[in-house]
């Protein structure tokens, strides 16, 4: 799977890493690049930034009839996509008091609206045109504490589990219809999720700079990868945690202390 002469849609696309895999996607010869995003604003700076060839839409990527008319509106713009990476994300952590029961339900909805159901409806409003071509792809930013688990946001970690789960899912589902799936599964990346967060756990293996990760993304690309993990160290914690799994527990256990006794807060 390649970028180049592809329609491509990026939502999350007004910083971070949707504005760094739009514009290495355009740099890489893309036709069309759709940044979508709650910040029009940013989005509008991005586009700009890359030029022609690249336009900015505001969106809610829990709004199933706002997803279905970007899906058309960019057709309309530049045909149809073939590329769209799920990517708009957010988070909420256990604070004040980091128990497993501190996030109210309105964040439990939220969030589960945003990092799961968001692919859902972006699957709905792509994927029947999708199947009618070749060369078509769907891409979702998970995360890797949804394949480990991050301290002190009980909520992301859930619902980057289930990220994941319907990545493969779909993966399973429709790779033989021709359709590319991808789920990625990055440790901290420059972001303003990630911003001031240096000595959080999550940043425990270093930040990784946007435009480099996206470099990654595109070649774990090239090569047809379902799971991209840009950190290396992930897949090693992934096998030590299928390994032994009550040991990989206990190892996160001692994580949280630590960061307690180090910052007073785990996340």
């Amino acid at each position: 799977m390649d970028v180049k002469g592809k329609v491509i849609a990026v939502t999350g696309g007004a910083s971070g890493i949707g504005a760094a895999l739009s514009k290495l996607f355009a740099a890489e010869g893309a036709k069309f690049v759709a940044l979508a995003d709650m910040d029009e604003a940013g989005a509008r700076a991005v586009a700009a930034e890359i030029g022609e060839g690249a336009k900015a839409y505001k969106l809610d990527v829990t709004d199933e009839a706002a997803v279905a008319t970007f899906a058309q509106s960019v057709e309309a713009d530049a045909g149809p996509i073939d590329l769209y990476f799920s990517n708009a994300g957010i988070i909420f952590s256990d604070a004040p008091d980091w128990t497993a029961i501190s996030q109210t339900n309105a964040q439990w909805d939220k969030i589960w609206q945003v990092n799961v159901f968001a692919h859902v409806l972006a699957l709905r409003a792509v994927l029947p045109q999708m199947l009618k071509r070749e060369g078509c792809g769907f891409v979702i930013t998970a995360s890797a504490a949804g394949l480990l688990s991050q301290i002190g946001d009980i909520s992301y970690s859930t619902t980057k589990h289930a990220a994941v789960g319907f990545a493969e899912s779909l993966a399973i589902n429709h790779g033989d219809d021709g359709l590319y799936v991808a789920c990625l599964c990055p440790q901290a990346v420059t972001s303003k999720m990630t911003a001031g967060a240096e000595k959080s756990s999550a940043a425990g293996d270093g930040i990784m700079p946007a435009d480099e990760f996206a470099r990654r993304v595109l070649a774990g690309m090239r090569e047809g990868r379902f799971m991209i993990r840009p950190h290396e160290q992930v897949e090693g914690y992934f096998l030590n945690k299928a390994k032994d799994y009550d040991r990989w527990v206990g190892g996160m256990r001692k994580f949280r202390r630590h960061q307690m006794a180090a910052t007073g807060k785990p996340l």
